[in-house]
């Protein structure tokens, strides 16, 4: 079994540029290119003592571990999305050699190809949209005047509650739909991600939109001023980015084989 493997971070379209020196990869180690055809994937070694099957299952566990693997990825994939047009490839993906790389290249040149020219020119922006705190209050107005006994006017303001909490959520998720469906209309794709737990999220309020939005670099201001004027009360945005476009290239490569066989 060889020593190290080889990570692959990217595909991108060969356009003769190279990384800036200060940019280093996973482990420290240093980042090469491996070109074929107009195609370039952007690659470094890494010990397979720590990235081979086995070793990667523990790796995972670690969170600190991954934090830090995830970094350096996404600190190699934004360097190479600066000045081409980017297809990043999921975190820890491992092959036995750069020739299986190499020979990726070849197999899968037309997908590349293709995913690449939608992406050409666009940037992938994200938008979070949350319930501000207060939203799912029920209205005065909404609560019943208190009649008959004291258990049955707890059990009427309760259910008041229960009712102006949902018609107040059902309204917020509307609004986020709507707000979807604006960006969508400002960017050449668009796509909502599951809305992440408050402990994910670190914030209280609940998450009523996670979208990522692929913008054309030339509507970057048309896409932040359509964000800018979708704010309203009971919704608070939160944009990010501009990023690698990774909600818009996801590609099945199929098995990596980093302790396996070294044929392609």
């Amino acid at each position: 079994m060889p020593e190290a493997g080889t990570y692959l971070y990217a595909i991108a379209r060969d356009v003769g540029r190279a990384l800036p020196e200060h940019v280093v990869g996973v482990a420290g180690a240093p980042v090469r290119a491996i070109t074929h055809e107009g195609l370039v994937a952007y690659v470094s070694p890494v010990p397979l003592g720590e990235f081979g099957e086995e070793p990667l299952r523990r790796s995972l566990e670690d969170l600190d571990w991954v934090g830090g693997t995830a970094r350096a990825h996404n600190r190699v994939v934004e360097a190479v999305a600066e000045g081409a047009p980017t297809a990043p490839v999921r975190l820890v993906t491992v092959y036995s050699t750069e020739d299986q790389v190499h020979d990726l290249l070849r197999r899968r040149h037309d997908d590349f190809t293709e995913v690449l020219a939608q992406v050409t020119g666009c940037r992938e922006w994200g938008v979070k949209a949350y319930a501000e705190p207060g939203t799912n209050a029920p209205r005065a107005e909404e609560a019943p005047a208190e009649t008959g006994s004291p258990g049955r006017a707890y059990l009427e303001r309760r259910r008041a509650s229960l009712r102006g909490r949902e018609a107040a959520w059902r309204q917020a998720a509307r609004r986020a739909e709507d707000i979807h469906a604006a960006l969508v209309s400002v960017s050449v794709a668009g796509h909502r991600h599951r809305p992440q737990d408050p402990q994910l999220s670190g914030r209280e309020e609940m998450m009523l939109l996670n979208g990522a939005y692929l913008v054309a670099d030339d509507r970057r201001e048309e896409f932040t001023a359509a964000v800018d004027s979708l704010r309203s009360q009971g919704i608070e945005m939160e944009l990010t980015g501009p990023w690698a476009p990774y909600s818009f290239t996801s590609m099945d490569l199929g098995p990596t084989r980093a302790e396996t066989s070294d044929d392609p």
